[in-house]
């Protein structure tokens, strides 16, 4: 029987079983470093919330407004829903859905806007923006942005808020991602 293993031996039946073997190894080792790389994302958005422009008012009649790391609101805007995906090379993905006006004549419409995305990383008072380039709303408030944010994102971004902003030389905001916390 010692000499019918050494002869398949011999033959290379073991060798190219035991090739393969290595071979399937490394395949899927590839494989699972592949998805693992396409999975890089760094910060997640889950749902939005639509602008609400005022915080307050005063006594004396004074209105605060809900400025965010610095930007003005829009007027009331509403945001269906809303999810972006945040890379650690600064690739953003956002899908935001029925992002309309909820508020004056043109209730209910996209007013021709267009948006972009900007992550604020670090604590309010020193915050850096990171921002998307401007895509334009479909008639329903729907909007796709796929870019890269610039300028690049620091090796961190502590304390993230994801804004939607209005693509027009105002650039108030619309809409807010809320992190995903998971």
């Amino acid at each position: 029987m010692a000499s019918k293993h050494n002869r398949e031996f011999h033959n290379g039946k073991a060798v190219r079983t035991m090739f393969r073997g290595l071979l399937v190894a490394l395949v899927a080792t590839a494989i699972t470093s592949f998805a693992a790389a396409q999975e890089n994302t760094n910060l997640k958005f889950r749902g939005g919330i639509g602008v609400i422009p005022v915080t307050g008012v005063a006594a004396t009649g004074a209105v605060s407004l809900n400025v965010v790391r610095g930007v003005n609101p829009a007027g009331p805007w509403r945001i269906a829903d809303l999810s972006a995906n945040v890379t650690s090379e600064g690739r953003i993905k956002v899908k935001g859905r029925g992002l309309l006006l909820a508020a004056g004549n043109g209730i209910g419409t996209n007013a021709g806007a267009s948006v972009f995305a900007t992550l604020f990383c670090g604590p309010a008072a020193s915050a850096t923006a990171h921002s998307s380039g401007r895509v334009a709303l479909d008639v329903d408030g729907d909007f796709d942005i796929d870019d890269v944010l610039s300028p690049a994102l620091p090796a961190t971004c502590d304390t993230p808020v994801l804004l939607i902003r209005n693509g027009g030389a105002s650039g108030v905001w619309f809409a807010a991602g809320i992190p995903d916390v998971k």
